[in-house]
């Protein structure tokens, strides 16, 4: 469902303009993790009036109601996706930026185990790894 930032938005009582709602539609039916200036280059190919400042201030108000997450890939740059009930994880190959998302139970375990250990009940976590690829024979 390409619409389902709009949707919250709406359901959170957000006033959406029609910019807003393009701006909405591109991060739904984003499958990677753009930064502002993608958003605004995908935002513009639809209205061509959407500026980076919009998108900007847009991106702002998504995060601060809780709509989607920024994340920074130490790239340099704020990358967003929509925030969601389920949890994973992110593996960011340092030589592309590409960012991969997975789930692993036994790391899950191991987190809160440690958490355990020392003492915490773990509430919320994060976790991005780095890496490039494996060369031939490593």
């Amino acid at each position: 469902m390409s619409d389902r930032i709009e949707k919250l938005c709406v359901e959170k009582g957000l006033r959406m303009t029609e910019q807003r709602r393009v701006i909405a539609r591109v991060l739904s039916s984003s499958e990677d993790h753009p930064d502002a200036e993608e958003l605004h280059r995908r935002a513009a190919e639809i209205d061509s009036n959407i500026s980076l400042a919009t998108v900007y201030r847009t991106v702002r108000l998504f995060e601060d109601a809780g709509i989607i997450e920024r994340h920074d890939f130490r790239d340099g740059r704020s990358r967003y996706e929509e925030a969601g009930d389920d949890h994973h994880d992110h593996l960011i190959d340092t030589k592309t930026g590409e960012v991969i998302e997975f789930v692993n139970e036994e790391i899950e375990r191991l987190q809160e185990a440690v958490a355990r250990k020392l003492g915490y009940k773990l509430v919320d976590h994060r976790l991005e790894l780095y890496g490039r690829p494996l060369k031939e024979g490593e």
